[in-house]
């Protein structure tokens, strides 16, 4: 009787741990394979880090070596989060977004607007050039759709197809949130030149994006698109496709400068002092774009608490702030309305105007924050849903 258990048992570990070498094998082919992960920085791009005060030992590090403390107990504390009950974390409903006509977007020559996507993802339209920033439109924020949940909507304001051409494209990081795979293979024919942080170009040169249409930058460092001042600045976040490519390219904010206009965004971030050192050398902003949403304070190091994010659009002295990465994705434990009920209260203790447009509502810099549609706290009673 012990000899049959002993055998069962032995034919069952080996069971396991054939399925436990062959999913192994499954893993690592799609990790390779897959064209999503994207690139890896070359030598010769490593060779030009080593010049970034930011970068030691062969990754990227945040202001004072800042790191998500994610020791055994907080891993434990989020497997129980996760597992737990996660009541209105997605709409019960489609969001309804604006459209916009593509003749009316190429056509447009008018003051600067910014047409805001979900998410993290706007068209902004400045001084006669389309400018897209994080451009996300795909459905699913992962490698492959079986990986993460549906966006909240099932329509663009645009589909990428009917977007005219673009002048750049700007990317704060390499997250799939920010940098979708997809997006960037529809767009590569209409966009005339791209802008990132360090090492960010090699996953578009390896989706077929040519070296010479990328243009890196390190924190501090500014460039031009024309009449456009760009600036790449600090952020405390990090970054990663794969599995063991942490670190391995650079995260920013950016600041867009006309000679009468000043825009701060500030792709993913925890809050720091360089939202200060931000506001300080090229503030006051027309407005802040600052994320708001996607938070767990067991991760607190890299996304801001909604109340920190109100405090950051005083730190960089925005004249309006508004909150984003939010209303696309579920990427938290956090109700999907959270970000902005949190936000418009500090906001209003702060006096610091606040807007929450519609998904696809044209945003303009002269236009007075209560114009706007979804200002008030019942956020909820204001959005349009759709069946």
């Amino acid at each position: 009787m012990k000899k049959r258990a002993f055998k069962f048992l032995k034919r069952m570990l080996a069971v396991i741990g054939t399925l436990l070498v062959v999913i192994c094998i499954i893993v690592a082919l799609f990790v390779n394979l897959s064209p999503e992960f994207g690139g890896t920085p070359s030598k010769e791009q490593k060779e030009k880090f080593t010049a970034s005060s930011n970068y030691k030992k062969g990754t990227f590090i945040n202001l004072g070596d800042v790191k998500m403390n994610m020791s055994f107990s907080n891993f434990t504390k989020m497997l129980k989060l996760y597992f737990s009950p996660q009541p209105n974390t997605i709409p019960k409903k489609n969001i309804t977004v604006q459209k916009i006509d593509s003749v009316a977007i190429a056509e447009y020559k008018d003051q600067t607007r910014l047409v805001w996507f979900g998410h993290s993802t706007f068209l902004l339209q400045m001084n006669n050039k389309n400018i897209l920033i994080d451009p996300m439109f795909g459905k699913v924020p992962a490698p492959h759709p079986m990986l993460g949940n549906n966006r909240f909507s099932k329509e663009l304001p645009i589909e990428i197809e009917k977007l005219p051409k673009i002048d750049a494209v700007i990317l704060s990081h390499d997250h799939y949130d920010h940098l979708d795979y997809g997006s960037i293979k529809k767009l590569k024919g209409k966009v005339t030149h791209f802008y990132t942080p360090l090492g960010v170009g090699a996953h578009l040169q390896a989706w077929g994006v040519s070296k010479e249409n990328i243009t890196e930058l390190d924190w501090w460092q500014e460039n031009t698109l024309n009449d456009l001042k760009l600036v790449c600045t600090p952020a405390q976040h990090f970054s990663g496709r794969g599995i063991n490519d942490r670190g391995t390219t650079l995260w920013s904010s950016w600041v867009i400068q006309s000679t009468t206009e000043n825009i701060f965004f500030s792709g993913d971030s925890g809050y720091g002092s360089h939202f200060k050192d931000i506001g300080d050398k090229y503030g006051p902003f027309d407005i802040g774009l600052l994320e708001c949403g996607q938070y767990n304070e067991l991760w607190s190091e890299i996304h801001m608490m909604p109340e920190e994010t109100a405090q950051a659009g005083v730190d960089i002295k925005a004249e309006i702030i508004m909150p984003i990465h939010w209303g696309a994705f579920k990427l938290a434990m956090h109700s999907w309305t959270d970000p902005v009920e949190r936000i418009l209260n500090k906001a209003n203790e702060l006096k610091i105007n606040t807007i929450v447009p519609k998904i696809g509502e044209p945003i303009f810099l002269d236009k007075n924050p209560i114009e706007f549609s979804l200002v008030e706290k019942s956020i909820v009673s204001k959005l349009e849903f759709s069946t």
